[in-house]
């Protein structure tokens, strides 16, 4: 039984994967190089280190499984062109939510008295849009793997760190700045608009 070799690791099929995942990834490397610089305090209780430990451990694992030879996904090149272009999307999600937040946003989750409510850009109808992008960031690795159990560890593990973190932060966010916040929270849906 030979290992399978999904099409995001052979040249020159894997190349826009991999200038991609670069692109995404090298902002997302700078925003928790930012965060360890500046101490996480009670309010993120313990998600910055979750997010880092945990991800890139469903990355390993995510990539370990592309390589077994069941559960392939049977169009490669097809699951390579679809994943890459959801982690483009979601990298551009991503930026857009940076770009809404300016500088209140940050890797961990810090709530200041003062802090504003962002109510523009996807934050009009999503509480979250951000960990949403950081979701579908990690569904277009899992498919360019070509792995049904990738695309299973990539969809479960994230959702659950995601999940975790916005608790975390909606809970920092009612205790902090209160009935704004909980009023804010009555308007909008926490991943998806007009969904969940």
């Amino acid at each position: 039984m030979h290992a399978h070799i999904a099409p995001v690791f052979r040249f020159p099929e894997g190349v826009a994967f991999w200038v991609v995942y670069v692109w995404v990834f090298a902002r997302e490397f700078a925003v928790l190089r930012q965060a360890r610089r500046a101490p996480a305090g009670a309010q993120d209780a313990g998600t910055l280190r979750l997010i880092v430990i945990g991800q890139n451990a469903a990355l390993l694992a995510a990539t370990a499984a592309s390589f077994l030879p069941w559960l392939v996904i049977d169009h490669s090149l097809v699951a390579l062109g679809a994943g890459t272009c959801v982690l483009a999307a979601g990298g551009v999600a991503r930026r857009v939510c940076f770009h809404a937040l300016g500088e209140h946003f940050t890797g961990a989750v810090v709530v200041k008295a003062d802090q504003p409510i962002i109510e523009h850009g996807p934050y009009r109808w999503v509480r979250h849009p951000s960990y949403t992008a950081g979701m579908l960031i990690f569904l277009g690795v899992a498919i360019a793997l070509d792995s049904w159990l990738s695309v299973a560890i990539l969809l479960v593990v994230p959702t659950l760190i995601y999940l975790r973190r916005a608790r975390v932060e909606e809970r920092a966010f009612l205790e902090t700045i209160g009935e704004p916040y909980r009023a804010y929270m009555a308007r909008t849906t926490r991943f998806i608009p007009f969904v969940v």
